[in-house]
């Protein structure tokens, strides 16, 4: 799979929550999540990874185990993993965790959502949602977590996202339906058993052929939950854009550029009785 090259991060600017968390009815964030459940190792094989930058901001020194929630098929575990972390991973999709379990054997991988992870109490210094913190129920995700966290651990979310400030790359994100792009002062919401929550930066490029792209489409949500019609527009669309607009060559290679956001808060007290 593609390694992203590290870039230095900056601050983020604390603003009002984005479209996602609590204004995601739990029916339509479940119907949308529903949407990952198959499909496993052609996500993996065309979904991006993750800066190492950002797991080296996120992770504290003196760490020594981590729970990856949402793990999907591993791309965020991966790198605590190769920080020599005792790392468990935890998500809903069996087909997913399948293909993580094939590449990280040393990781304890099993089936859970953010809201019940099946984990521990206290067991992790640092727990972590990448890419998925939009599908949980954020305040009873947060209370689960806090449960799992040692005192004073971390909570991590992290998010890719298209660089939509780069022109083409906005009209590319409207066309791929890429709705998960976050708007200036996004801020994630999380439960009152986390404090201090700040963020990083890192903008980086992956490389990518035009054929690439559309099966990246083929991996989203909007592309999954339609039908052959809107499907077929979808890919007709991209196909003018990248070859007739842009005047991309099959096969070529085109550097994408993408924005991680690394989110981190710190528990400040347990999570109470469960």
């Amino acid at each position: 799979m593609r390694s992203p090259a590290a870039s230095s991060g900056q601050p983020g600017i604390p603003g009002p929550a984005g479209p996602r968390g609590p204004k995601l009815h739990a029916a339509r964030r479940n119907e949308f999540g529903q949407s990952f459940q198959d499909g496993g190792e052609h996500y993996d094989r065309v979904r991006p990874g993750y800066p190492l930058d950002s797991v080296g901001w996120l992770v504290p020194e003196g760490a020594k185990a981590a729970a990856d929630v949402g793990a999907g098929t591993g791309k965020f575990t991966a790198l605590l993993a190769a920080r020599g972390l005792e790392v468990a991973a935890v998500d809903p999709s069996a087909d997913m965790l399948e293909q993580l379990r094939k590449a990280h054997q040393q990781v304890t991988a099993l089936e859970g959502t953010a809201e019940a992870t099946g984990l521990a109490d206290s067991a992790f210094d640092v727990v972590s949602v990448a890419q998925a913190w939009h599908w949980c129920d954020p305040l009873l995700a947060s209370t689960e977590i806090a449960r799992i966290l040692r005192p004073q651990g971390t909570l991590g979310l992290i998010w890719n996202q298209l660089d939509t400030e780069v022109p083409w790359v906005h009209r590319l994100s409207r066309i791929m339906h890429a709705g998960d792009v976050h708007k200036p002062g996004f801020r994630p919401v999380i439960g009152p058993e986390f404090a201090g929550l700040e963020s990083h930066f890192t903008k980086w490029e992956d490389a990518l052929s035009p054929e690439d792209i559309m099966e990246l489409t083929k991996s989203r949500s909007y592309y999954l939950r339609a039908n052959d019609a809107t499907r077929a527009k979808v890919m007709g669309n991209l196909e003018w854009y990248l070859y007739d607009h842009l005047g991309h060559k099959p096969g070529e290679t085109i550097h994408l550029p993408y924005v991680t956001q690394t989110w981190r808060a710190f528990k400040i007290h347990s999570a109470g009785p469960r």
